[in-house]
């Protein structure tokens, strides 16, 4: 009997968190932005998640929403799914929402889907570079590279290329990189990219979260006076199928369920800060920086080193073939 009240007692008290939690968090950034009429934005992983709930909101701010995904048949019961959603309320006026077959584990697919997009749009205002994989086993890539260091990095790093003269002609445009607070953790080995000599799943999600700050960053510089912006985020930690490799004893699951229930942020709140960066009047021309809760933050000097994001991004111009 104590063993239930206590149990009990607890559920109720996150249960008034969560309710406070969410009555005090600020109304969502999308709602107050400008509308995005007349402006295309592609999102990766847009079926689920971060991406999805970003896809909803921008669409619902009638902007025309090209969703890249991995699993196409997933994608299109998701926009399916999201068009009944935003339409149920009448507020998809203007807007449109397009599905694309983008597997970013292949380069192969990443140049299929740029050369399509090239060839059918006039124009990309915004690009938010979402997917990503998490903690996984060690496997590689179609083309031979670690899977989450050439999914989370490589392949967005050949997409944003591969699309910069169309954003270019389209500016101002915006290019959203979504990182974690995770890079904290990692460090780039240029003696060990592709975790030939050693793998650990945590360090190498660490790795190529702060690979995806570099790379903004330097992206950032070279992009100066084009007007593209270029800005980095982390979510927080969100209730997604990210973490669909991480293993929690049978036991333990209703309470980790219970905890991230109370204490996670739901996919739109975690959105917020992508939403805000390709909509906000706020961050126009603003570019090179670091945000979470739509607000800038510092990063740690190992994510402000202009000489390892400079190396960075000339190894992986070889690597994903823009340089030979």
């Amino acid at each position: 009997a104590a063993a239930t009240a206590l149990a009990l007692g607890g559920g109720l008290l996150l249960a008034a968190w969560r309710w406070l939690r969410g009555a005090a968090r600020p109304a969502v950034a999308g709602a107050e932005a400008s509308s995005m009429r007349g402006k295309t934005v592609i999102i990766t992983g847009a079926n689920s998640g971060l991406g999805r709930a970003a896809a909803t909101e921008l669409l619902r701010m009638r902007a025309r929403v090209i969703m890249g995904c991995r699993d196409r048949a997933r994608a299109e019961r998701a926009a399916r799914e999201i068009q009944a959603e935003v339409g149920e309320r009448g507020e998809a006026d203007g807007g449109e929402l397009v599905v694309r077959e983008l597997d970013l584990a292949s380069l192969r697919s990443v140049r299929a889907f740029c050369h399509r997009v090239l060839q059918e749009e006039p124009r990309l205002d915004v690009l938010i570079n979402n997917a990503g994989i998490f903690q996984c086993p060690y496997m590689k890539t179609e083309d031979g590279f670690e899977m989450q260091f050439g999914v989370n990095h490589l392949g967005h790093f050949l997409l944003t290329n591969l699309l910069l003269g169309l954003l270019k002609n389209s500016a101002p445009s915006r290019i959203v990189v979504v990182s974690s607070k995770l890079y904290k953790y990692g460090e780039i080995n240029f003696e060990d990219l592709n975790s030939e000599i050693s793998y650990n799943k945590s360090f190498c999600y660490s790795r190529s979260k702060l690979a995806n700050i570099l790379f903004a960053r330097e992206l950032a510089r070279r992009l100066e006076g084009t007007g593209v912006t270029v800005n980095s985020l982390h979510p927080g930690i969100v209730r997604t199928n990210l973490g669909r490799y991480v293993n929690i004893p049978l036991m333990a699951k209703p309470l980790f369920n219970l905890v991230s229930w109370a204490f996670f942020k739901t996919p739109l709140e975690g959105a917020q800060t992508s939403i805000y960066l390709a909509s906000s009047p706020d961050v126009e021309g603003v570019s090179g920086k670091y945000f979470g809760d739509c607000k800038e933050e510092e990063l740690l000097p190992k994510a402000t080193d202009d000489l390892v994001a400079r190396k960075l991004w000339d190894i992986s111009e070889v690597m994903v073939g823009l340089l030979k």
